[in-house]
């Protein structure tokens, strides 16, 4: 293939006699004559040392310049952070955990912009990564194309595949005398046996589906777990396909439309998958300048059938997924029940429905469900709205037996309060356990609960009580679990003014969740209100605090696609 610089972002870089102290940086890094003429290719990993879902994102990033190299152009690494969920867990780390995606996706955009990049191949393997890497690619708009680095291979304990999951309930089990000492040392060492995100459906492989049904990475690239050598073959696959996109000069805008979020939204839904996936799909619309709020998020949600039955909800990890047909068959079994747009461009050149016309779903497996035989009628996961969130919240239903609840508040105002209480066990069946002023500005940051809720579960309390929060919950959270309750506390939102004992209704069925009292009542509490002091204020948190809106519209921190004057990819 052969380019014209002259219209491409590097040429402020490497083009005319003006450029030549800049091409003297290429030659120190042995670029040829023949390299410096290429478009500049930025190919960015997430790649650290933190957890394994990032160990092996370096090895494929090789694999993806050498397609990139092959195919007429010049590769440039770099890596940006990551913060891992699983590490960040049930601590004040976690308050860092929604904030690195915007220092992902901003950090991406600074790189790119600074050097004059071309194109982007971006490579992920946890929570965050994964929607900041894609917002930063629909915020320069440069050709790009998305890959994820795989997930675990499942850990085996007594006979059975485990997850990181099961060590988080067993600390609860471990404090409620159901688990020996011997016992929970032997699940810890064995339940992560490889390199990978964390194997259920949970946030990683949540937004690994989206990657493939919002149409930014090749199909089937999402499911092969992370060891496997084919990985590599997907990732120099994404290297060709980035060239291609960059001669076609078909962008990220050109494939992430309305049509394309509802895509996404569908196969969150029908995967069971993470509630986080409503923060992070409002968030790349917004980089598009689309409006694609929670309770959009959460129609979709509404009307669609949950056909794979995945932990945690279910039985099956991402590798069993991946055996059965992958990706690509529970979007074309959508397809063929009329819940997607077959319309929609994607990274291969080509259309949602002509990417499936070949694919046949697979009846010799129990993992996925056809369109028309799914395990419940609905979504795995509902959009919530009553009294208490009037701009909505979310909870995820799949594997659920009750999907209403009427208890008692029991109020906490941090995320260490409430783990305090249900490690004591100072909650009682049919409490509502409510942990506030853990919003994006509140706590800052939007933590997950992973560690109470799992504790809660392994207490064998799983389904006996109730949680809502401001904050987020993990997309590995079982049990009756209301997340991004807005507005949040910090912010005065009713979630504020609930006393102990205020009666509770969450019912999943319609979609509600209310608090029994009188709007009066409601208005005086919040004449009285004070709200609490932050509890950062200098640093990331504090900046962050000062720039973050509500999780409604996916807890960004600036105006988005729609705002924009100038954008990158035509500089």
């Amino acid at each position: 293939m052969k380019f014209d610089k002259s219209k491409l972002p590097s040429r402020h870089t490497t083009v005319g006699p003006d450029r030549a102290p800049h091409r003297s940086f290429y030659y120190a890094m042995d670029l040829k004559k023949s390299d410096i003429a290429k478009p500049f290719v930025g190919v960015v990993s997430t790649w650290n040392e933190a957890a394994p879902c990032n160990i092996a994102l370096m090895r494929q990033a090789q694999s993806a310049k050498k397609g990139v190299s092959d195919n007429s152009g010049t590769p440039r690494e770099f890596c940006t952070i990551t913060v891992t969920d699983g590490i960040a867990m049930g601590h004040e780390g976690m308050k860092s955990s929604l904030i690195s995606r915007e220092i992902i996706a901003d950090s991406t955009e600074l790189t790119v912009r600074g050097h004059c990049y071309d194109a982007l191949v971006g490579l992920a393997g946890c929570d965050k990564s994964l929607p900041g890497l894609m917002m930063a690619m629909c915020r320069l708009n440069v050709p790009s194309v998305f890959i994820y680095g795989g997930s675990i291979l499942p850990g085996k304990f007594k006979g059975k595949d485990v997850t990181v999951v099961d060590v988080f309930e067993a600390v609860g089990k471990h404090s409620n005398k159901q688990m020996s000492d011997e016992d929970l040392e032997e699940l810890e060492i064995s339940a992560c046996p490889s390199a990978g995100a964390c194997g259920g459906q949970f946030t990683a492989n949540t937004m690994a589906c989206v990657s493939e049904a919002i149409g930014l990475a090749l199909p089937y690239s999402s499911g092969t777990p992370a060891p496997y050598e084919e990985r590599d073959k997907y990732a120099y696959a994404s290297g060709q396909a980035v060239m291609s996109l960059l001669k076609k000069n078909i962008r990220p805008r050109d494939i992430v439309t309305l049509k394309s979020l509802q895509n996404a939204a569908t196969i969150v839904a029908a995967t069971g998958g993470s509630t986080n996936a409503a923060l992070h799909l409002p968030a790349i619309a917004n980089e598009c300048g689309i409006k694609f709020d929670l309770m959009d998020v959460a129609k979709i949600f509404k009307k669609t059938p949950y056909l794979a039955d995945l932990k945690p909800g279910g039985k099956y990890v991402a590798k069993d997924m991946f055996e059965a047909g992958g990706v690509p068959m529970l979007l074309k079994t959508l397809l063929d029940g009329g819940y997607l747009h077959g319309d929609c461009l994607t990274v291969t050149g080509e259309t949602m429905k002509k990417n499936l016309e070949n694919v046949k779903f697979n009846n010799n497996q129990d993992v996925m469900r056809p369109y028309n035989k799914p395990l419940s009628k609905t979504g795995g996961v509902v959009g919530l709205q009553g009294n208490l969130a009037p701009e909505g919240a979310i909870v995820k239903v799949a594997g659920m037996k009750t999907l209403k609840f009427i208890g008692k508040a029991l109020c906490f105002n941090s995320e260490e309060e409430a783990f305090k209480a249900v490690q004591k066990r100072k909650y009682k069946e049919g409490d509502v356990i409510v942990i506030r002023y853990e919003g994006p500005r509140g706590g800052p940051g939007m933590r997950e609960m992973l560690s109470t809720t799992a504790a809660i579960y392994g207490q064998g309390m799983g389904e006996k009580v109730a949680l809502i929060t401001d904050g987020r919950f993990s997309g590995a959270t079982r049990g009756f679990c209301v997340g991004h309750v807005a507005p949040e506390a910090f912010n005065g939102g009713p979630i504020a003014l609930l006393k102990n004992g205020d009666t509770i209704i969450i019912d999943a069925n319609k979609g509600t969740i209310e608090v029994k009292i009188s709007n009066s009542e409601l208005q005086k509490r919040k004449k009285s209100w004070k709200n609490i002091k932050p509890n950062f204020t200098s640093g990331t948190l504090w900046k962050y605090a000062q720039s973050v809106g509500s999780s409604k519209y996916g807890a960004v921190t600036h105006p988005g696609g729609s705002k924009e004057k100038k954008c990158y990819a035509d500089i």
